[in-house]
């Protein structure tokens, strides 16, 4: 398995691969940048076909957990985690505290937070062996609501907020009555985004691998259920991916009808030009990690005690943010992600006493 020459290394500064036979535990943690302070990304598990796949998961993921953060402003670096295997069979507390006492052993360079396949008690019964796990801080959220420290309703409500912005942009709308959105992926995000869409008074397409989540949404939110190989490409305003990434590719982009892409999934692109093949299309893409970051904001703020309502403000910027991406965007004929590229670099710069400041609010708080 290649590393240093592997397509989606991207000068990351940690790269650690972990096998606890007893538990059965295969884990990858990738750290991509700290200048801006300590490493947080969610720690994935999911049945991957290889560890090639894993791998270029966690590269991709991890990178993304850098621009995301610095998208938004906080002073966070970027990293990521992903254990390999099905979590709905395969995840113990024995394998769960093995990945914890992982997570010590990188002394706080990573913070494991929640991501597809892991839970706020998953990341708790890490935090048994290591206090470098976040989000798991029971505390009022952004809508007033008390949390057990999950950030899937801040990342869904900042999703519906980046989407409406990028509505306004290309369809000229703020009302989205009526507007049809299909959702890919009806998990912890994709139903609360459905859930807002909803309420907005937009019309559904759904599909998710599990029956019951995408029945659920049709049930309770009356949504269409549509298939796998059409969910994509059905004749709607928008496409919400929030399932898994790298789904925009020379195969899917020839064939989207929808003019607006704006979900909650990481990577969506398989390849970096696929972003320009997007705009030679006419469709705006809503950039995953400028669009997503509503989660990451959430941890980071549960740490400093900031009010619901600083959290509120900060997530919704995330509108804001698209805005001028849009809007730079338009004027210079480059592409939204590239634009969304260097929005981000221009925020990466060295700041010296933010990684042990988070971390004794980390450990203080524990």
């Amino acid at each position: 398995m290649n590393v240093f020459s592997h397509p989606e290394f991207d000068n990351h500064e940690h790269l650690s691969f972990f096998c606890d036979p007893e538990t059965g535990l295969k884990a990858i943690v990738a750290i991509h940048n700290t200048s801006r302070g300590p490493a947080l990304g969610g720690c994935r598990m999911f049945p991957y076909v290889s560890d090639e796949e894993a791998l270029r998961d966690v590269l991709r993921l991890s990178r993304g957990m850098t621009y995301k953060s610095a998208l938004a402003n906080l002073d966070l670096g970027g990293g990521k985690s992903v254990i390999l295997g099905d979590p709905r069979e395969q995840k113990t507390e024995a394998l769960l505290e093995a990945m914890g006492k992982h997570l010590e052993g990188l002394g706080g360079q990573y913070i494991a937070a929640e991501d597809s396949g892991t839970s706020v008690p998953d990341l708790k019964v890490m935090g048994r062996h290591t206090k470098h796990v976040a989000g798991i801080i029971e505390h009022t959220a952004f809508d007033g609501q008390p949390s057990n420290g999950d950030p899937s309703p801040t990342t869904a409500y900042g999703v519906f907020v980046g989407l409406k912005a990028a509505v306004k942009h290309k369809l000229g709308r703020e009302d989205l009555t009526g507007l049809k959105v299909a959702v890919q992926g009806i998990g912890n995000v994709g139903y609360r985004v459905a859930q807002h869409l909803k309420d907005a008074g937009a019309e559904l397409w759904v599909y998710d691998i599990h029956p019951k989540n995408m029945q659920r949404a049709v049930d309770e939110l009356g949504a269409h259920a549509a298939s796998a190989e059409d969910i994509l490409f059905l004749p709607v305003d928008v496409i919400a991916p929030c399932a898994m990434g790298a789904i925009l590719d020379d195969n899917s982009i020839p064939l989207l009808k929808a003019t607006v892409i704006a979900g909650a999934a990481n990577n969506l692109l398989q390849r970096p030009d696929h972003d320009q093949a997007l705009k030679d299309r006419g469709i705006l893409y809503a950039p995953d990690f400028a669009i997503n970051a509503g989660g990451i904001i959430d941890v980071f703020y549960e740490r400093t005690g900031a009010s619901p309502e600083e959290v509120r403000a900060h997530v919704e910027g995330i509108g804001q943010t698209l805005a001028e991406i849009f809007t730079r965007s338009d004027s210079s004929g480059t592409p939204t992600g590239a634009v969304a590229n260097t929005l981000a670099e221009e925020r990466f710069r060295k700041r010296t006493g933010v990684a042990e400041t988070f971390h004794e609010q980390l450990a203080g708080s524990q």
